[in-house]
């Protein structure tokens, strides 16, 4: 059944006309009345949904009964990923969507070769956040992960977000926090994480040429584990991935 991410108030019984992207989507499809979609607001669970008027413009849709399903990871990841160029960052999005992201935070380092900033970094977030709500949508994702504003990596290293989440004294709640790290004196990321008997991780990722040394001594100071993947030196983007699907389904 066809899903659609529907960013309004979703109530059994009403009759609404959907957003004009899930109306486009639908009409592609040549969906006919009476046909049946999926529909998710991103609030919790799912909804089926009958078409009622199919116009040329808009979609008009009958709700039906509420599912309370979530087919989120068992472990919630935080990645923060020095943005790779070209359209890489697009596919990443876009497969950590997939594998279960809980939140993304691109950042811009000392390496970086994608440099955004006014409203070009507006519309790459906006952007960014459409491409995950695709992959939602193709997944069968009901919640919907963040993609948080662009920022600088030294910045975002030293702001009260990353310490308040590092460092709570609840020890139920306490986020393990790595970055993956070319420097020989790093420990594998299979090794530590047994470690830790944690539900929340932060995984920081550098770019294409990797963090500068001050960057990584930075992110170890502030309490990130060094961490590698392995012998290989892997592309960004496949290392953040392949760290992601090892968290998300760590026992």
């Amino acid at each position: 059944m066809p899903r659609f991410y529907c960013p309004q108030d979703l109530h059994t019984g009403a009759c609404i006309a959907l957003s004009a992207t899930a109306a486009r989507h639908v009409q592609v499809l040549r969906m006919q009345p009476g046909q049946t979609i999926t529909l998710f607001n991103g609030a919790g669970g799912e909804f089926e949904a009958v078409i009622d008027h199919m116009g040329r413009q808009d979609v008009q849709v009958v709700i039906g009964a509420h599912q309370a399903i979530e087919r989120e990871a068992h472990h919630q990841v935080y990645l923060a990923v020095v943005m790779p160029a070209n359209d890489r960052m697009d596919w990443l999005v876009e497969k950590a969507t997939e594998l279960g992201v809980h939140r993304i935070t691109p950042l811009m380092s000392q390496h970086s070769v994608l440099r955004l900033q006014g409203e070009r970094a507006d519309k790459k977030l906006a952007h960014w956040q459409a491409v995950a709500i695709s992959a939602c949508e193709q997944c069968g994702r009901n919640t919907l992960p963040r993609i948080e504003p662009l920022q600088n990596l030294s910045t975002w290293l030293q702001g009260d977000w990353v310490a308040n989440l590092i460092n709570t004294k609840d020890a139920r709640s306490a986020t393990q926090a790595a970055v993956l790290s070319l420097h020989p004196s790093t420990q594998s990321l299979s090794e530590w994480s047994p470690q830790h008997q944690s539900t929340s991780w932060l995984l920081l990722n550098g770019p294409e040429g990797g963090l500068t040394d001050e960057e990584d001594a930075l992110a170890r100071a502030k309490g990130f584990a060094a961490l590698n993947l392995g012998k290989r030196v892997l592309r960004a983007e496949t290392a953040a991935l392949a760290a992601l699907a090892y968290l998300v389904n760590s026992a």
